[in-house]
């Protein structure tokens, strides 16, 4: 078997006794997290970066086994830059840009996800779930050296919960028996499946499609290039779609459209699924399995992500189709909008209302990830005969007429969102590009001292672009630090931030997105913004 199977199989944060277990009374954590996947993992770094005690509790004590979400995108890898492990990630990964889209046994046409250079990051990276996981446990370890507050304990699963107004009550079961914990604030990461929403008796709202899909995690030495290729009735699987992604060590992700009346245990069976990938690669292909595994699309949501003190995210929170790859991308965003917030009202120097901003925003995240991939798996998979005949003659149609092309939803993929109407956002100038209005994610581009997206972050700051400022502000406990940025920067940064204005202010987020902006400096309209961004106005 290959290697990267030793990592899903090695426990990589082994069960240990706590102190928590041998105190006479349950100890009281500022932040205690419950899931050791991407989310839980980023959210955990995010916090202890900026100094707040977390605890991060797991049932398990390794990482993911098969390869599960793969396909990471831009705004995520800018997010984990800023968590110090997005590097690593990006050279292991399969890096792409382009994709391709057949119909029947012919290409219709090919799209390319960030035509535009200027950027850092590629549009996506292929990276197996386990190593993605991998690096964020490195990642903590690093700052469990640098003397960081972090503490991540596999073996312990939550088996009650207790909500109160000002805390909440845990009880944990571990190998060793049962121990009871408290915490200020709990962020429940632990799945689709969570037992933290259960145990709260929470639900999601939405919709469950019905059609199943394949996993087939192939070995194998292929020539395909590394792109999306996405088919519509293939020979190989006539009536239904097919999806072939590249991963790293030759790991081949191909996903099957099988229907909805299935047996899944028939389905699963090895030679069953062998018949499948020679169909669609030759009698003679040789390849192996490494993790096969069948799914169902659903796109639901909380109704808010905030009870009291528990707050959600990932897929505990929200669930879409694969297509599209909006599940991890989106999660990482929820622990990116979270984490500032939470070390806000950690210190004092804002208000717990601030989280119902985090609801509010993610809330507005997952509704436009759920109108997409709904949009997607509609017409991936229609259910009628007249929906059909629609979805064939636009494919038709896009094979020579590109006005047909954005109208081909082979699955919507993964965008930053922008919190358009979010309480937090403060003034706007219309003179000023729409691309990086308040709310928006900031868009990197080159400056003389490296890229932007390196320079932002973990700190709210002012963006002063040709205008005088001072070197830093602050207001009610809470900093801002100033930097001082030429119109011309570089052609991507004046394009970006400035379009046909000569100066501007832009007042961003420690998420690097944007939280207001003015085509002149006032520090008093600065401050006043930086009251809204941070729930005090």
């Amino acid at each position: 078997m290959t290697t990267q199977t030793r990592i899903f199989e090695t426990p990589l944060y082994p069960y240990a006794r706590s102190g928590d277990q041998d105190a006479p009374m349950p100890v009281r954590h500022p932040v205690v997290i419950v899931g050791a996947g991407p989310v839980g993992l980023g959210a955990a770094i995010d916090l202890a970066q900026q100094d707040i005690p977390v605890v991060v509790l797991d049932d398990n004590d390794k990482v993911s086994f098969g390869s599960r979400a793969i396909c990471f995108a831009k705004r995520p890898l800018e997010i984990l830059d800023r968590l110090g492990c997005g590097q690593p990630m990006v050279e292991k990964g399969v890096t792409w840009n382009l994709g391709k889209v057949f119909f029947d046994d012919r290409q219709i046409y090919n799209f390319n996800l960030l035509p535009e250079d200027g950027h850092k990051n590629p549009a996506f990276i292929n990276l197996q779930q386990y190593y993605f996981e991998d690096y964020l446990v490195k990642r903590l370890r690093e700052l469990q050296a640098q003397g960081k507050p972090i503490d991540l304990r596999g073996n312990n699963k939550l088996s009650a919960i207790g909500a109160h107004d000002d805390y909440v009550a845990l009880e944990i079961d571990t190998p060793e028996g049962p121990y009871n914990m408290e915490a200020d604030w709990l962020i429940a990461c632990d799945g689709a499946n969570s037992a933290t929403r259960r145990m709260l008796g929470l639900d999601f709202t939405g919709r469950v499609f019905e059609d199943n899909f394949l996993i087939a995690d192939t070995i194998m030495e292929a020539d395909y290039p590394t792109e999306r290729w996405f088919w519509f009735d293939p020979p190989f699987n006539r009536g239904q779609s097919a999806l072939l992604h590249k991963q790293p060590d030759n790991v081949w992700r191909i996903d099957f459209q099988i229907g909805w009346d299935i047996d899944r245990e028939e389905e699963l069976k090895e030679e069953n699924i062998r018949k499948r990938l020679h169909a669609m690669l030759g009698e003679d292909a040789k390849f192996e399995l490494e993790w096969c595994s069948i799914y169902t699309f659903q796109c639901r949501r909380m109704e808010s992500f905030r009870h009291q003190r528990v707050l959600f995210a990932g897929d505990a929170a929200h669930q879409v189709s694969p297509f599209g790859a909006r599940g991890a991308n989106s999660g990482l965003q929820d622990a990116d909008n979270l984490g500032w917030k939470l070390k806000l009202v950690l210190d004092g120097t804002a208000p717990d209302t601030l989280l119902d901003s985090y609801s509010e925003e993610r809330v507005h995240g997952a509704n436009e990830n759920i109108l997409n991939s709904t949009r997607s798996t509609d017409f991936i998979t229609p259910k009628s005969e007249t929906s059909r005949a629609f979805r064939n003659a636009v494919l038709d149609l896009a094979e020579a007429y590109e006005f047909a092309r954005p109208l081909v939803n082979s699955g919507r993929l993964s965008v930053p969102c922008t919190y358009d109407g979010s309480i937090l956002n403060g003034p706007d100038s219309s003179d000023l590009p729409v691309r990086t209005r308040p709310g928006s994610p900031a868009a990197d581009a080159p400056t003389r001292d490296g890229w932007l997206m390196d320079r932002l972050g973990n700190r709210f700051q002012v963006l002063a672009i040709g205008v005088d400022a001072p070197d830093s502000l602050e207001d009610g406990g809470i900093g801002i630090e100033v930097l001082r940025l030429s119109p011309d920067e570089s052609p991507q940064f004046t394009e970006r931030y400035l379009g046909e204005a000569v100066r501007a202010v832009y007042l961003m987020r420690p998420d690097q997105h944007v939280a207001a902006r003015w085509t002149s400096y006032d520090e008093k309209a600065v401050i006043a913004a930086l009251k809204i961004a941070t729930g005090r106005a």
